[in-house]
């Protein structure tokens, strides 16, 4: 039998897949399957994306590209992040990605090693935690916690930073519990990293478009004086409905970004070359597709929560982003995975559960609200009725 290197045992998963999977095996089974546990849009691409890409390719638009992508499509993601954020970046500073993940394998992998700690929220994203681990690095997880809205706290944070720390990761608004960090916390870690100038930063900003209730997202790279060191990583998946399109970016520091673009060639040459060019029409293009999507996805949380804080034993915080809800299922006598697993068997409703994002995931189960408004509250019901059969 063959057997890889150490670090490959230290590899971890994203259970959303294996959830995801479980789900269509009891679907072709003939059970009726009510899917809240995969996140992604329910949305399809916007017409003149998908448009885009086609004309591109009959134009012939069909070769390698650079590998850090094609010039134009990061003049573009230069000019959004101004025009959102006010930020100051050059062109060439902008990465294309096939997704946003190799952002976070290629960051994670340039600071992790044995001896090095790496700061990453948990709950959170599980990649985070899965290659800090392959790394050798040691994890610090950076709690978010229920009364602070699933926020980090930067007091918190800044007290968790050693001698030993080379790179924090924050991500707001954020996967799984749908938090958002606002801005006063967001200055206040800016102003504490002064003192640990050598600890460079990750922010996962995939969900960046996706805030409610008047709520504006505050990028970290609108800070100039993190601009020697702060990873911003984004993409077109979750705003623009394209996770299978496998388009991201990301902004490096001028001293990281030709081992970035090193560490392309060496795996996947360039992003596809089609995809870059729905990803200029994406940012370019009419916004009423995304915004729409942002509308239904309101009505959705709205509903979803309320009716979550009907079940027993079930209490559920208002989501300030993405689309997630994380409710909080201590009080049910279950732990969360189980809670989870008995959901999908026995009520047909697949959601993960909150362990799967980390240590302090437990007592909670995510739910993603990226379904159609009626299946959500079946869902929800087929939850109830659950509940109340198997109260403690």
């Amino acid at each position: 039998m063959l057997h890889p290197v150490d670090n490959f045992l230290n590899l971890g998963d994203e259970n959303a897949f294996a959830v995801l999977a479980r789900a269509n095996q009891l679907a072709a089974e003939g059970k009726d399957i009510i899917n809240l546990g995969i996140g992604q849009p329910d949305f399809k691409t916007p017409d003149h994306i998908v448009e885009a890409a086609i004309e591109a390719l009959r134009a012939g638009e069909h070769g390698y590209t650079p590998a850090v992508g094609i010039p134009r499509l990061r003049e573009v993601v230069a000019g959004d992040l101004k025009a959102h954020h006010g930020a100051n970046i050059s062109p060439d500073r902008i990465m294309i990605m096939p997704g946003g993940k190799v952002t976070m394998y290629m960051a994670i992998t340039l600071f992790g090693k044995p001896g090095v700690d790496i700061l990453y929220p948990d709950p959170g994203f599980p990649i985070y935690r899965s290659m800090i681990e392959f790394t050798g690095a040691r994890p610090i997880p950076v709690p978010l916690r229920e009364e602070n809205g699933f926020a980090f706290s930067a007091d918190e944070l800044l007290s968790l930073i050693t001698k030993d720390t080379r790179l924090i990761i924050v991500n707001s608004p954020s996967n799984p519990t749908g938090g958002v960090t606002p801005k006063g916390e967001i200055d206040k870690l800016v102003k504490g990293l002064a003192d640990w100038p050598e600890v460079a930063i990750m922010s996962d900003e995939i969900y960046s478009r996706m805030t409610f209730d008047g709520l504006e997202h505050q990028s970290l790279s609108s800070y100039p004086e993190l601009e020697d060191r702060l990873i911003l990583l984004n993409g077109w998946s979750k705003t623009y409905a394209m996770t299978g399109w496998r388009l991201g970016f990301s902004v490096w520091p001028e001293s990281l970004y030709d081992h970035v673009r090193k560490l392309a060639v060496n795996s996947y040459s360039c992003v596809n070359s089609a995809a870059q060019f729905a990803g200029i029409a994406a940012i370019t293009g009419p916004q009423d597709a995304a915004d729409a999507m942002m509308v239904e996805f309101d009505t959705r949380r709205k509903a979803v929560v309320a009716a979550l804080n009907e079940l027993p034993n079930v209490s559920c915080v208002m989501p300030k982003g993405a689309f997630y809800a994380f409710p909080n299922v201590t009080q049910t006598g279950f732990k969360a995975k189980e809670l989870s697993s008995r959901l999908l068997e026995e009520a047909g409703v697949a959601t993960i559960g909150g362990p799967d994002f980390g240590v302090y995931g437990e007592g909670y189960i995510r739910l993603s609200y990226a379904n159609s408004l009626e299946n959500i509250l079946k869902a929800v019901e087929r939850m109830g009725a659950f509940l109340e059969k198997n109260r403690p």
